[in-house]
């Protein structure tokens, strides 16, 4: 029997051995979404009951085996969701699926959720693009080279457009038909103030390794009864986005400077490493709903009074984090524009095009070729159509938010 023909036996097994436990019962609530979205990283607590199929009792040696070559054949998506699949058989294939499929930053392939938050590769970029919706202000980040014409394509995250009286919030989800903060597929949100010109990055969990210091009153926001200690209930800001005002109406594109809060500028020194999260908070059998009283209290913070690269509150002694800034445009006297070179994956000028490189002290010992790299880079190829390709040691979630700020609108800026 060939690899695929026992992977699209276990597809077909993997109801009937749901139905023997209550794995199943999840496995039926989150099926409408693993079709096109990345499957949610559900993990079972010790109370509830596992039962084993028949496929949990084979010899470990041949399910490392098979689980091993499944990875490595099948390396894109689509049909890297037989890779999900098999991690969704029964507990021993995910231990052993979740141990196989390394992170984003060692093999450059997304797998799981988690990858999302992960940092990227850090010889290649990960390349992906972004569809605009003007009419339903939402923003879908898939994974590859350009859209394809069968629709095949793989949705990593979707934002929404929300405004309001002083600023603009764009809130990020697994899933493209739920952006509400209640639900276990809530990422996080990107805020800004009310000129456009400053931005926060707000992440539905805290750092990965690093201690958050929290606004005295956020402990009281859900009592102990309303909200389960498993499920994060804050937003931590893990980045700040400011763009330079342009008053005198100078020419030239956007400059802004990006200070990732969550990395330290230690993680593109020689040896350095980023914080690489290993999961998301666990997922509770129903989203809780805070009650409209407390809604909007807790670490966020108003950005029209506040200077936002100082927003972040870190335990002390923490690193310093990792600054971005533009990388210098040339003007072009025959085109007579500002250009950079994207490599052929922006074809069309645009104000909201732009490349990120590591702005850093001499005094951090950092090579002048990691400087020289560039870590994100955002442009436009059609009407609605941009691409954005990120690298180590932003992870897709930061990169997407960054590049959302350019989305919106910035009359002081241009």
């Amino acid at each position: 029997m060939s690899l695929k023909s026992i992977v699209r036996e276990l597809k077909e097994m993997r109801d009937g051995i749901g139905n023997m436990s209550k794995r199943g019962v999840e496995s039926r609530r989150w099926n409408g979404r693993t079709k096109s979205h990345v499957a949610p990283d559900i993990t079972l607590t010790s109370l509830e009951p596992i039962q084993q199929g028949q496929w949990a009792h084979l010899p470990p040696e041949l399910l490392l085996d098979i689980i091993s070559r499944v990875e490595e054949s099948e390396t894109t998506w689509p049909a890297r969701a037989v890779v999900v699949h098999c991690g969704s058989v029964c507990k021993s294939w995910r231990d052993v699926t979740k141990e196989i499929a390394k992170t984003p930053e060692q093999c450059g392939r997304i797998t799981f959720p988690i990858s999302l938050k992960q940092p990227g590769p850090r010889d290649s970029p990960i390349q992906c693009f972004i569809r605009r919706n003007r009419e339903t202000s939402t923003y879908l980040l898939y994974i590859g080279l350009v859209p394809s014409e069968n629709e095949t394509d793989k949705l990593l995250l979707a934002a929404k457009k929300v405004r309001r009286a002083t600023g603009t919030d764009f809130i990020v989800s697994l899933v493209a038909d739920d952006f509400s903060r209640s639900s276990n597929t809530y990422v996080g949100k990107l805020r800004s103030n009310f000129l456009g010109t400053k931005f926060t990055i707000y992440d539905s969990q805290p750092p990965h390794g690093a201690a958050i210091q929290q606004d005295s009153g956020s402990s009281r926001r859900f009592h102990s009864k309303q909200a389960s200690p498993r499920v994060s209930a804050f937003n931590y800001v893990v980045g700040t986005i400011a763009y330079e005002l342009n008053v005198l109406r100078a020419r030239g594109p956007r400059r802004m400077h990006c200070t990732m809060n969550s990395i330290p500028v230690s993680a593109i020194q020689e040896g350095g490493t980023a914080p690489t999260p290993t999961s998301f908070p666990q997922i509770i059998d129903k989203p809780f709903s805070p009650s409209p009283a407390l809604k909007g209290k807790g670490p966020s913070t108003d950005l029209n009074n506040v200077n936002l690269p100082k927003l972040a509150v870190p335990s002390q002694g923490s690193a310093e984090p990792m600054v971005l800034k533009n990388k210098a445009p040339r003007w072009h006297e025959q085109l007579q524009c500002w250009c950079l070179n994207f490599k052929g994956r922006v074809t069309v000028a645009s104000v909201k095009n732009f490349q990120l490189v590591a702005a850093v002290d001499p005094s951090h010992n950092v090579l002048a070729a990691e400087q020289e790299k560039v870590i994100l880079q955002f442009g436009k190829i059609g009407k609605d159509i941009f691409t954005m390709d990120y690298r180590y040691p932003l992870s897709a979630f930061q990169a997407f938010a960054i590049c959302l700020s350019s989305f919106d609108t910035k009359p002081a800026c241009e």
